[in-house]
């Protein structure tokens, strides 16, 4: 998995699969790009990187993040819900793949882009 940092005024954590930089994936009108430098950050093992998410909850951080592998260390660490369609939903936001929740906790916490699994998460 990868992990990139943005510190802006608000930091914004992007964790992604390996497998998935460099690739677009589209569903109806839903556009998931990878190719960019986004998600390209430094390549961690799972115990790494559920250190560094730690770190970044106390921060107040952003989450979004991209990929089975991804999604379900995130989910393991109770950062992210369940399954598509469900979760912890006041925690996550937006509407990314018709899955995710608008924040008012009616539902969400795994959306998905083409089948790929895609959470947006912020604390």
């Amino acid at each position: 998995m990868l992990v990139k940092i943005h510190k802006t005024y608000r930091w914004v954590v992007a964790v992604c699969d390996s497998n998935l930089i460099g690739k677009k994936f589209e569903e109806g009108n839903k556009q998931l790009d990878l190719t960019g430098d986004f998600f390209k950050g430094d390549e961690k093992e799972s115990e790494e990187i559920k250190g560094i998410l730690a770190d970044c909850q106390r921060e107040d951080a952003t989450f979004f993040i991209v990929g089975k592998e991804s999604v379900g260390l995130c989910q393991e660490m109770g950062l992210v819900g369940g399954g598509v369609g469900s979760g912890s939903g006041d925690r996550v936001v937006g509407d990314v793949g018709g899955g995710v929740g608008a924040g008012d906790g009616a539902g969400g916490g795994v959306g998905s882009v083409g089948g790929v699994p895609v959470a947006l998460v912020l604390l």
